[in-house]
């Protein structure tokens, strides 16, 4: 399993462009006024052959404004998740009581902590570190996330006990997991799937405190169901008891094939819903929506129709998933919700012929060629599949640089037309010829 790494520190030292950085995506909004990160931020970073899942927190501020006590909350909770904290402080300035409060909460853990002294743009602020020493930790390093100074030797430093990522040999049984936010209904689908009162049920919002897999066979089939804790809306997690439980749920979502992300028909869609639906598809999982709690809903044609509509609209970046509406109270309704998950591990786990996808990939190229750019256009020669889990197809190329993001959503679009992959993404690579 991946490990995870946290970012801590008072406000505006620049956490939020460090995580960016990382994670190689602008995910956490940055600004020059202090505080605009309140939340924990997930994402995955990846350094040479190692991955780990990076938090990004709000800047803990003494100040005596509403929010600032649940900033702290929240950074206690991601660096009890974490396995390496990274304390980000501004080399510009000297140290202020909100570092020392910082420094006085990362000396109770037993975790590595880094120091990362940053704004540190040129070789004449170097000596600014000795400042910092102060602080205590053995590990400290300057950088700038702004001039991409020093970016690798923090890596190096993080990453320097975690494990190199390697593919464990798969078996043949279909892994799923029931993810969504607390008390939608996920241990009473894991009954009804299994025919028997495995999981603890309770309207108490978190019952389920850790992920627990079972296995079981579904005509004639084995297949392994994970109940993952409820993934709470990041500003809510305050409970001592569950803690947690969002890492270990999304620990569960790393080694699942296909996510079942399950929403409350009587809360409706939030955008929580589509948090957790990104989590999995940044790990490249199968998806199938699931509307629990479908009993409850009145005149229920009409709100089909409407529900559907809401769908589309909210979930049009996955228009390749399956939605299945039902009640965990209602067990003939499990073989539908079944035969989805089956489906989309059929596809997450599918090989082309290599003649198959170069024909397709031939016509839609002789249908729409790619644009030229500069006199130059793309050029496909050659296209092979090199991965299932989810699948994946390399595209040997003249010119990798000359492939539009439109031409690239074409050519996925082209592929599915003619390849039945619901529920999985699929990945597309360009490589040149000569590589």
């Amino acid at each position: 399993m991946r490990k995870t790494v946290c970012l801590v520190g008072r406000p505006n030292t620049g956490k939020s462009s460090l995580f960016n950085r990382m994670v190689m995506q602008n995910k956490a909004i940055i600004s020059d006024h202090a505080g605009t990160t309140r939340d924990r931020l997930y994402g995955i970073a990846y350094h040479n052959d190692k991955s780990f899942n990076v938090i990004d927190t709000g800047g803990i501020d003494l100040e005596n404004a509403d929010f600032n006590a649940n900033i702290k909350m929240q950074a206690e909770l991601a660096i009890d998740e974490a396995d390496v904290i990274v304390f980000v402080v501004d080399g510009k300035e000297d140290l202020t009581q909100n570092d020392f409060e910082v420094r006085n909460m990362l000396m109770r853990t037993d975790k590595k902590v880094i120091v990362a002294v940053n704004k540190i743009d040129n070789p004449e602020r170097e000596d600014n570190i000795y400042n910092f020493y102060e602080l205590g930790f053995e590990h400290i390093v300057t950088i700038s996330v702004e001039h991409k100074r020093h970016i690798t030797e923090l890596l190096d430093m993080i990453t320097e006990d975690f494990p190199s990522y390697t593919t464990e040999p798969r078996d043949s049984i279909c892994r799923f997991s029931l993810i969504g936010r607390p008390n939608v209904g996920k241990s009473s689908l894991v009954n009804a799937i299994l025919g028997e009162e495995r999981q603890i049920v309770s309207d108490v919002q978190g019952t389920t405190r850790d992920a627990s897999d079972t296995r079981f066979t579904y005509n004639h089939e084995d297949y392994i169901v994970v109940d993952t804790a409820g993934i709470r809306k990041r500003g809510k997690i305050y409970e001592e008891l569950e803690k947690y439980s969002l890492i270990r749920g999304f620990r569960a979502i790393e080694r699942s094939d296909v996510c079942c992300v399950v929403i409350d028909a009587e809360a409706g869609i939030i955008e929580q819903d589509k948090h957790i639906v990104q989590y999995a598809l940044d790990n490249n999982k199968a998806i199938v929506l699931v509307v629990n709690k479908w009993d409850t809903v009145k005149n229920k044609d009409q709100a089909l129709k409407e529900w559907k509509l809401k769908i589309q609209n909210e979930f049009q970046f996955i228009p390749y998933v399956r939605t299945v509406f039902l009640s965990a109270k209602e067990k003939p309704k499990v073989p539908e919700l079944m035969d989805a998950i089956i489906k989309a591990y059929e596809s997450f786990t599918k090989e082309v012929k290599t003649s198959t996808i170069n024909d397709i990939v031939r016509d839609a190229y002789a249908l729409h060629m790619a644009p030229s750019y500069k006199k130059n256009r793309l050029k496909i020669f050659f296209v092979t599949q090199t991965d299932i889990c989810p699948p994946r197809f390399t595209f040997n190329v003249n010119n990798k640089n000359l492939v539009h993001f439109s031409y690239h959503r074409y050519l996925e679009n082209k592929i599915r037309e003619n390849i039945d992959l619901e529920g999985t993404p699929i990945v597309i690579q360009f490589k040149n010829k000569s590589e």
